[in-house]
């Protein structure tokens, strides 16, 4: 009889950091990715290295790649028939496409916030918890546990500790927003996405979300995708800029935004185009 193949196995994402080189530059090591929709190319052949521990901005025109390639990072677009991809994304020197790692372990360790607020029609308590629950937690302590540091993380806890099993729709949409965030690191993500997160905000919830983007990133990489100029000088420690699927240019936020190298950088940043 011809020998049986098993199946491989598959392993989590692996978790561990290499604390001699905590807080380099190249965590995550987006390497000549491309990416395509059924014949249609979206992005072409985009290296670079986002580091640990900072806020890193994705700009540019509608349609130019910023959010296609955020979603590639946690293989989101996965989602979608007929994609493709070449080039490779490392993150802790270890391929999100190795075909032995799980996507499901993955996204644990790469969470994301959504352009527009997305909470369960459940109690604030349960919209928290929810990842740990379909991790099979349950038991009430760690639970409780969750609730409370995760809303915390998010500059929630004050205004939600009094009314958590109340329904989360009934929350502002400010409110909303931060709740997402809160369980988006229920879950205690190494990474976080962050698709034009404040988009659909007010001025002054805009202000508190960029107030804890700026405490969040002492324990978390983040990466978030903005239209908004001023957003990404007041966030973001290093902002890429693409055009038409292209990165153009990608360097220090303030010398991107007082000094770009490409004319097409200084173009987009000053209005007269996109």
């Amino acid at each position: 009889m011809p020998a049986v193949l098993s199946e491989p196995v598959r392993s989590h994402f692996p978790t561990t950091v290499n604390t001699s080189t905590a807080g380099r530059p190249d965590f995550i090591s987006i390497q000549n990715f491309s990416f395509f929709y059924g014949a249609k190319q979206a992005l072409f052949d985009i290296s670079l290295d986002i580091p640990e521990r900072q806020v890193t901005a994705f700009i540019g025109p509608s349609g130019c790649g910023k959010s296609t390639l955020l979603r590639n990072l946690n293989r989101m677009n996965e989602l979608i028939d007929g994609i493709s991809h070449s080039g490779d994304i490392i993150i802790h020197d270890h391929s999100i496409y190795d075909p032995l790692i799980e996507v499901i372990s993955l996204r644990k360790r790469v969470g994301m916030v959504f352009q527009k607020s997305n909470p369960f029609p459940k109690s604030i308590y349960e919209n928290v918890v929810y990842p740990l629950r379909v991790a099979g937690q349950n038991a009430k302590n760690v639970l409780d546990e969750t609730v409370e540091r995760s809303l915390k993380g998010a500059a929630l806890w004050d205004e939600a500790k009094d009314r958590l099993h109340e329904s989360a729709l009934s929350l502002s949409g400010g409110q909303m927003q931060r709740l997402c965030i809160a369980r988006a690191i229920a879950n205690r993500p190494e990474i976080l996405l962050m698709d034009e997160p404040c988009s659909a905000l007010d001025p002054i919830a805009t202000v508190k979300v960029e107030e804890l983007i700026q405490e969040l990133k002492s324990e978390f990489t983040i990466v978030i995708v903005t239209h908004n100029m001023q957003q990404a000088t007041r966030c973001s420690d290093k902002t890429a800029f693409f055009y038409l699927g292209k990165l153009i240019e990608f360097d220090v936020t303030s010398k991107i935004f007082s000094n770009p190298a490409q004319k097409q950088t200084e173009d987009y940043i000053t209005g007269r185009f996109g």
